[in-house]
């Protein structure tokens, strides 16, 4: 498993974390921001002389054309997980996930979709989140 990135529709707040440990808390899946996101960009890049190394009195010439590459909009460095960090627990699994945006808004999320009453824990204060009622 890997740390994928997921962005609620409807809020300001980026949520990263492993996708069966988030789905496990929500009522709705949510799905990661690169999943049918891969595109191929392509750029257009001039004929142009380049130094091997500074003093080169023989540059080498580079072809212009085009240049395609892969762009991934979920794409993250796992060696360090932006945001805040925060903590859901519902009493029988406990898992740990950051976020980006604003602590109102990964409130208002979870109030709207967590499955069971679950307790947030966060930098500041823990939060119960109720079960939501029919």
């Amino acid at each position: 498993m890997t740390t994928k990135k997921f962005s609620p529709e409807g809020f300001e707040l980026c949520i990263y974390g492993e996708e069966a440990n988030i789905n496990y808390f929500l009522t709705t899946p949510l799905t990661p921001d690169s999943e049918g996101g891969i595109v191929n960009k392509t750029s257009t890049v001039k004929a142009h002389t380049r130094r091997r190394y500074v003093g080169d009195t023989t540059p080498s010439n580079v072809s212009g054309g085009e240049r395609v590459w892969m762009y991934d909009p979920g794409r993250i460095r796992l060696n360090v997980l932006p945001g805040e960090p925060f903590i859901l627990d519902d009493k029988v699994e406990k898992r740990q996930f950051t976020y980006t945006g604003n602590i109102v808004d990964l409130h208002a999320f979870l109030m709207s979709d967590v499955k069971e009453e679950t307790k947030l824990y966060t930098t500041g204060a823990p939060y119960v989140i109720p079960k939501p009622t029919a």
